[in-house]
């Protein structure tokens, strides 16, 4: 309806720009100046009529857009799968899906036997080796006095590296349980470990239940930190080349289309996947309760930055498939009566953003001092397709 009430206005103020009294009549005697095909010539009646207002071209920054759909989720280190190293049965679980955890509170019991022999190893091996310390040191002593056998000596002092890399070894393995080794004693050995999360954030998933035995390959939960909400993307190939680290986007959410989020690209993949798609990943700036992993999202990314040569886009219009400009390019007069000249010059066009068009100019084109059209251009195009039917002076 808009297109079609703009086409009513342009044709009728053409039909005044062009129009002449009835009263008048043409003397075809008279020489009439053939306007070169650029030109379009209007006198000052026709000039008021026609709105036109001058201009300059403009240095501005527009954004060009491209459309993207993704999916909410997190960064590698801020999801966590969390399981029992040496397995064993759970003897008690508190947390539910969405309980929200802090980083080194206890999520899990686990009972194992494994745990107590394990202890028990320890202790073992580190009384040993406090013996083999004291044998080592005597048979030291002695073998730089000549009593002993350098034999003798290389035995003690293997059977002490033996025993100090056996404690080591069971140290780091109860550590992997969550047992300090450093404060174990022979009367507080304990069945049951306790697993902890090793992050802040809430659980996302509980696998398991109290009574049930797991493997240490069997994830009991997961943990997610929401801190740093991620995007995950899926472009076009075609597209990728427009993609800079950096760049800003905004999306929304289902449900949520009222409001917008901003987020910063921060990886581009450089492999076609085999539906010639690529995956995009940004940061969100301001991460919401609203904002849930899984969840799908629209988002526009922002592929422009730097100023360009720019007009409103009321200036620029279409002609034969071709877009153009018009410019200011002398005042003269006719038989005692002023008229106005503006030359008509292609263009090409670029991003539109915010009632500006990116305009490529010809080379030469002096922006600081040439008067371009910024209101009339359709008029004075209408003029020129109606040039042959003007007859009045």
């Amino acid at each position: 309806m808009r297109t079609l009430f703009k086409i009513a206005v342009i044709t009728i103020i053409s039909t005044l720009l062009f129009s002449c009294s009835g009263k008048q009549k043409v003397d075809e005697s008279k020489e009439v100046e053939v306007l070169p095909e650029d030109i379009v010539e209007l006198s000052i009646d026709q000039f008021k009529i026609a709105g036109v207002e001058y201009g300059k071209v403009e240095q501005k920054t527009l954004s060009n857009t491209i459309k993207a759909s993704g999916l909410v989720t997190v960064s590698p280190q801020n999801l966590v799968s969390i399981c029992a190293p040496l397995g064993g049965f759970i003897k008690n679980i508190d947390l539910v899906q969405g309980s929200p955890v802090r980083k080194g509170q206890t999520l899990a019991v686990i009972e194992n036997t494994e745990f107590i022999e394990l202890q028990q190893n320890y202790l073992d091996a580190k009384s040993k080796l406090e013996f083999a310390e004291g044998e080592y040191n005597r048979h030291n002593e002695l073998y730089k006095d000549d009593v002993y056998s350098k034999q003798t000596f290389q035995e003690a002092n293997s059977n002490y590296k033996s025993l100090k890399a056996l404690v080591n070894a069971l140290g780091q393995k109860l550590a992997l349980i969550g047992i300090d080794a450093s404060v174990l004693q022979e009367d507080k050995i304990s069945r049951s470990v306790t697993i902890l999360s090793p992050i802040s954030g809430f659980v996302k998933a509980v696998n398991e239940n109290v009574g049930k035995y797991v493997a240490p390959t069997d994830v009991i939960f997961e943990v997610i930190n929401t801190d740093k909400i991620t995007l995950e993307l899926t472009l076009f190939e075609k597209e990728i080349f427009k993609i800079n680290i950096g760049q800003k986007l905004h999306f929304s959410i289902p449900n949520d289309e009222a409001n917008h989020y901003d987020a910063i690209i921060t990886q581009a993949g450089r492999s076609i996947a085999a539906d010639k798609t690529v995956k995009v990943y940004a940061v969100v700036n301001q991460p919401s309760t609203r904002i849930l992993p899984g969840m799908f999202v629209s988002a526009l990314i922002e592929t422009t930055s730097n100023p360009v040569s720019s007009l409103p886009s009321e200036s620029v219009v279409q002609f034969d498939e071709k877009y153009y400009i018009f410019l200011f390019d002398k005042d003269k007069e006719e038989n005692g009566k002023p008229f106005t000249e503006f030359k008509m010059v292609e263009v090409g066009k670029g991003i539109i953003d915010g009632g500006y068009t990116e305009v490529i100019l010809p080379s030469g084109f002096d922006m600081n001092n040439i008067k371009v059209v910024v209101k009339g251009a359709y008029n004075l195009l209408a003029a020129k397709k109606n040039a042959g039917e003007m007859s009045c002076g």
